[in-house]
């Protein structure tokens, strides 16, 4: 038996926020041990957030270049039919994954961090074991993430694959059903159809991406039938029969339906990692399948702590990151608590959507008194240049004194404007503040402008 280490804070899961806390502790001067099973950087840079923007980026040139091909281009461009090397992608996309790991390595071991490759077992509280190492901690802090949430009528293997398959192709499929119409089965499904797979997308609920207002997901939607994908909504999976390769669904009148399909990827959403480190045996309050914790990302036991996806909704790795720096900091006897005004979520359709901070169903909800104003990219300069003229800005305040509460947009490039929106936020913003704000021209930018302008009743460009 190896003899028994000690460390001042012990962090299970090498992700976002567990690599995140590590960097942050090791540069407060907090002797910190890293346990990581697979990769550094976790889902988000190993086989989701990362990989897969690479991909659809991948798929938007391998579409464009299509279009130009055909002599349909309104810039004059024509090229010969291409092909696509997929391997090429895929290597191209490993190579963008393995350069960001190796660089949060190096930023681990620069700040004195130790990292540990392995499985932990947690004994209690103040200990954890791997490959047969005890590790005695002070403080203990839980990143185990989150995993893709499986069905067991479509059991993984051959034909049924999930987004880490999908973002690892050998070849494009002749067909592909994506189940589920949220942002991973919307943002892969509209990348298979650019690299040319047959798409259809089937959904139980009534409509496309059901966590975002309908009126941003409308464009999507109108994406969506201009690039040929096929949406059944309203359907629930029953099974696949491989020998046939068909996917056999029923509606919500109770009629069965069949579709052929060469591959299905189950997208239905994550959920917390709490089983296969023995977690149960700390007995932590959960809040329904995550581990509860209060403002400073606390567990019900004392300097246990846990932080992004495994503490539930919202699952962002931008969230796990900001709660790992946090946490850090507490342990090295700084006051701080997480309460962010407003956290950014962006979803990487074709057109991208943000929403940061509340919509107007939520300001009416919270029984608000409020305005809301929006701004078409029909009418910004810079949108038609980029030959993307759908979508919109649209912000909402508070009547009384036109403080900002939440930006929505949807169109080509939005993600951008996220950073721009979360910080007006966080700053308390007015419409007055955006709209006195001189945005330079021509950028999506002026777009956030005018809405704010037009909430105030006098937009400049509509």
């Amino acid at each position: 038996m190896q003899p028994t280490q000690h460390t001042t804070l012990l962090i299970i899961g090498g992700g976002p926020g567990g690599y995140v806390a590590a960097i942050r502790a090791g540069q407060l001067g907090i002797p910190t041990v890293l346990i990581e099973g697979q990769s550094l950087g976790g889902t988000c840079l190993n086989v989701g957030c990362i990989p897969s923007k690479a991909l659809i980026h991948v798929a938007e040139q391998f579409y464009t270049t299509q279009r130009y091909s055909t002599g349909t281009s309104p810039l004059g461009i024509q090229t010969q039919p291409p092909t696509l090397d997929i391997g090429q992608s895929v290597q191209w996309k490993n190579s963008i994954v393995d350069r960001l790991t190796t660089g949060v390595g190096a930023l681990l071991k620069k700040n004195g961090v130790r990292v540990i490759q392995g499985w932990a077992t947690i004994l209690d509280g103040k200990a954890v074991e791997v490959d047969g190492q005890r590790i005695e901690c002070e403080h203990l802090l839980l990143a185990t993430g989150s995993h893709t949430v499986e069905l067991p009528m479509l059991p993984l293997g051959g034909a049924i694959i999930s987004s880490t398959e999908a973002l690892q192709p050998t070849e494009i499929p002749k067909r592909l059903t994506v189940v589920g119409a949220g942002y991973i089965g919307l943002e892969l499904g509209i990348a298979y159809r650019k690299l040319g797979a047959e798409v259809t997308v089937v959904e139980a609920r009534d409509r496309i991406l059901p966590t975002y207002d309908k009126e941003l997901t409308l464009p999507v939607a109108e994406s969506l039938k201009s690039l040929g994908i096929t949406l059944y909504l309203e359907h629930s999976v029953e099974g696949f029969q491989a020998s046939t390769h068909t996917l056999s669904m029923r509606n919500r009148m109770g009629e069965s339906q069949t579709l052929e399909t060469d591959q299905v990827l189950v997208a239905v959403g994550r959920r917390p990692r709490t089983q296969g480190y023995n977690l149960e045996t700390l007995a932590l309050d959960m809040n329904g399948p995550a581990i509860r914790i209060d403002g400073r990302c606390q567990t019900s036991m004392r300097n246990v702590w846990a932080i992004g996806d495994l503490t539930g909704e919202p699952m962002l790795a931008h969230r796990a990151m900001a709660q790992g720096e946090m946490v850090a900091e507490i342990i090295a006897g700084k006051h701080r608590e997480f309460s962010p005004t407003a956290i950014a979520a962006v979803c990487f359709t074709d057109p991208e959507i943000v929403v940061v901070g509340k919509t107007p169903v939520d300001a009416e909800a919270a029984g608000l008194d409020f305005i809301s104003a929006s701004f078409p990219f029909a009418a910004n300069g810079r949108a038609m240049t980029l030959e993307s003229k759908s979508g919109f800005v649209r912000v909402v305040a508070r009547r009384d004194n036109h403080l900002i509460v939440g930006w929505q947009a949807v169109g080509a490039g939005v993600s951008e404007l996220s950073t721009a929106f979360a910080q007006s936020l966080e700053m308390g913003a007015c419409l007055e503040d955006i709209a006195g704000t001189i945005h330079a021209h021509p950028t999506l930018g002026e777009a956030v402008q005018e809405a704010a302008l037009r909430a105030l009743g006098h937009a400049l460009h509509l």
